[in-house]
């Protein structure tokens, strides 16, 4: 299966210039139609601000008590309101929560903090909407788990109340493209390339500062005070390396991590309609039930 992902993505060293951007965005949209679950799920569009947001229940065992903010990936650069749909139906199916998905500004027409500042708009219209945020987890996938990991780390500083725990597939924890996993499965990750990579930082960054800044890679950041965590990870992934080192920095602050790390997975595929995906998704399952107060 590797092997046949990996023949058809055209995608892993695109160079992120104005055409080729485009052909991605729409492509990924297109191919999203494809991958979103046919179970029933109910959908409901709307929009805080400018932002476009889908709220995503599943039609049958609805837990109204718990909500997941789903943030995307992409690279920073990719990804609209159906490819975000993918993962937030299937965690609205896997947990039986609200799940919150919508479409952060794109780099690099809008460079960082953009995308954070979306993260935060829906994060406060859900608190203004009476939902705590302990009954609320964030949730996203590769640039969307930096994403989650950033905005906890930044609510901590704040002072602020923090979710319920993360749920995190292939996060992008560190911007600096320096891991050993880049070169060890450089052959086997049919998604990234390390070029596509620092393309994809350099068009978030923007000249604003360095890829090691907590800001950009919050693997270097605080993890002091954090909720639990459940990351999931491929074993042949180029960014496999974040999501080890990740959990090793939760654990030595004290914290928890549980790390999920599928042998024959590659990045963030959980997205696709295959059985692979559907068992982890069952554990992710069985997590969220286990941490969940009723």
């Amino acid at each position: 299966m590797i092997k046949v992902i990996k023949a058809f993505n055209l995608l892993g060293g695109m160079q992120p210039g104005k055409a080729n951007i485009r052909k991605r965005r729409l492509s990924v949209e297109r191919l999203s139609r494809l991958a979103v679950p046919r179970k029933k799920v109910r959908i409901r569009s709307f929009s805080v601000g400018e932002i476009a947001c889908e709220r995503i229940r599943p039609g049958a065992g609805h837990d109204p008590d718990h909500s997941i903010l789903y943030i995307h990936g992409g690279g920073f650069f990719s990804g609209g309101i159906v490819y975000a749909r993918i993962l937030a139906a299937k965690l609205a199916l896997a947990t039986g929560f609200t799940v919150y998905s919508f479409v952060y500004r794109l780099a690099p027409e809008h460079p960082y903090p953009a995308a954070l500042e979306d993260s935060f708009a829906l994060w406060d219209h859900l608190a203004k909407k009476g939902i705590e945020s302990c009954k609320i987890w964030i949730a996203g996938d590769s640039a969307g788990g930096n994403l989650a990991l950033c905005m906890v780390q930044d609510l901590i500083e704040k002072k602020r109340p923090v979710p319920a725990g993360l749920l995190l597939f292939s996060p992008w924890t560190d911007m600096t493209a320096t891991a050993g996993s880049y070169e060890k499965n450089a052959k086997t990750d049919p998604i990234l390339t390390r070029a596509y990579v620092k393309n994809a930082s350099r068009a978030y960054i923007a000249g604003q500062g360095r890829a090691d800044d907590r800001i950009f890679s919050p693997l270097f950041g605080s993890f002091e005070g954090f909720p639990a965590v459940y990351i999931m990870a491929g074993r042949n992934e180029i960014l496999l390396d974040d999501s080890l080192r990740l959990k090793d920095r939760i654990t030595a602050a004290g914290g928890r991590a549980v790390l999920d790390i599928e042998e024959k997975g590659w990045h963030v595929y959980q997205q696709m309609p295959l059985p692979i995906a559907d068992r982890a998704m069952e554990r992710l399952s069985k997590f969220v039930k286990s941490e969940t107060r009723i």
